[in-house]
């Protein structure tokens, strides 16, 4: 069959990018077309704002060496804001919203990931067009807390610096802004805040690279510093130490499995305000596509965030039966890289949950991401991720005599797990 594209039948099918002005027999590639460029307008505005920083990471120089000489910066060397025009610009705001008419929080998590990225680059660069640059990954989350809802309709502006350097590894520090005419405190108007640590690597060999070194001049950047220097030291200490459970939470264990026990072995006769872990569980899997992938040619580890995020938002939907409200994701290790064809399967489940406060009871969701290769019958835990989610009060209202159920474990391996997690959430109490 012979297809004629000018019959008036046919609909032909064009590219939505746009090569940014340049001519179109211009031997550079519209950066509409780089990698990652598919996932939001933020991206392709750091990209091309940065576009001769990130030009030479798609192609380097050919048997460059590497950066001879470590440079000092500022962290003001490094600060970069983002603005969301959501006032005024409808296209934009569609974009973003939700049903609920917030900004899509698992949107803005790429966001963040896509901005740490440029200013990682950004305090790594040395300017110089003959050495190779450095390969920059997103190691680790530490913590995103939302500290109140994001608006849709307002504008917005996320700044971030860098606030902390080691021998290889960055901690960029990231505050989502969004102000009300009558708040006068500009301290009021920070609606997210949101710590990524980025690692180097030599671009060639894969081994840990240097970065450049950190000055921070405010009284501010130097209480930032010292903060993250602390975080920094505890992450060592726990990988080296590992955690043991203690006489006192082993004894714990007996208490979370005896309800498990009874749902299993007599559930006419369990808890009705109860509910096993397993039976919380929600999964989707996905093929790792080519379009997904970052600048380095793998999964950007944003997409990763949206997808954990996406998910673990309807698993807490279906425990609670009213809309959840997000309140945090907590640190998030980046344990290998995901690839394009790979295979990824995330699971989910409410881990436990937190009553203590009527008005605004806390759910705890574990995702876990696996990267799965069938032909060669292996599985590996990629990310871990754990969100906090409450209820919002005016679905709550809606509902008479709304009840989020407890969530027990029928196994040791549930029970470890639970009782890991609410210890990860008291640091100062293992410090």
């Amino acid at each position: 069959m012979e297809l004629n594209c000018s019959s008036p039948k046919t609909i032909p099918v064009v590219s939505t990018f746009t090569a940014n002005g340049s001519d179109s027999s211009s031997t550079r590639k519209p950066i509409s077309l780089w990698p990652g460029m598919y996932h939001s307008p933020v991206t392709n505005a750091l990209w091309e704002a940065r576009s001769k920083i990130f030009e030479r990471l798609l192609d380097p120089p050919k048997d460059a060496p590497p950066q001879s000489e470590l440079i000092t910066k500022t962290p003001s060397q490094s600060r970069t804001t983002i603005f969301y025009n959501f006032s005024s610009d409808y296209i934009l705001r569609e974009q973003y919203r939700d049903p609920w008419n917030e900004v899509r929080m698992g949107m803005l998590l790429e966001d963040l990931d896509a901005l740490a990225g440029t200013i990682s680059v950004k305090h790594c660069s040395d300017d110089d067009s003959t050495t190779r640059p450095l390969l920059l990954v997103t190691a680790a989350v530490d913590k995103i807390v939302l500290k109140k809802p994001i608006s849709v309709d307002i504008d917005l502006k996320i700044v971030g610096s860098v606030i902390w350097v080691g021998r290889s590894s960055i901690e960029i520090q990231l505050d989502v802004i969004q102000s009300l005419k009558e708040e006068s405190d500009v301290s009021h108007s920070v609606a997210l805040t949101a710590n990524f640590i980025f690692v180097a690597r030599d671009s060639k060999t894969g081994k840990a690279a240097a970065v450049n070194r950190l000055s921070p001049e405010t009284e501010r950047e130097k209480f930032l510093f010292e903060e993250a220097e602390a975080r920094s030291k505890l992450r060592k200490k726990k990988r080296v130490d590992g955690r043991k459970l203690e006489n006192g939470e082993v004894n714990q264990l007996e208490p979370l499995l005896a309800e498990g026990r009874i749902f299993c072995d007599m559930p006419a006769l369990a808890d009705r305000d109860s509910i096993l872990l397993r039976d919380t569980r929600l999964e989707n899997a996905l093929i790792c596509q080519p379009q997904q992938r970052n600048i380095h040619g793998r999964i950007f580890g944003g997409f990763l965030m949206h997808r954990a995020f996406e998910l673990a938002f309807s698993t807490a939907y279906v425990f609670a039966g009213l809309v959840p409200c997000f309140l945090e994701v907590d640190h998030v290790d980046f344990l290998r890289p995901v690839d394009v064809g790979d295979f990824l399967r995330l699971t989910s489940c409410v881990l436990y949950t937190k009553l203590e406060n009527p008005d605004q009871p806390l759910i705890n969701v574990e995702v876990v991401a696996h990267v799965t290769r069938p032909e060669i019958r292996s599985s590996e835990v990629s990310n871990t991720f754990y969100f906090t989610f409450s209820v919002r009060p005016e679905a709550k209202a809606t509902k008479n005599g709304f009840k989020i159920r407890n969530v027990v474990p029928a196994t040791e391996e549930e029970a470890r797990r639970i009782l890991e997690r609410m210890d990860a959430e008291m640091p100062q109490q293992n410090q």
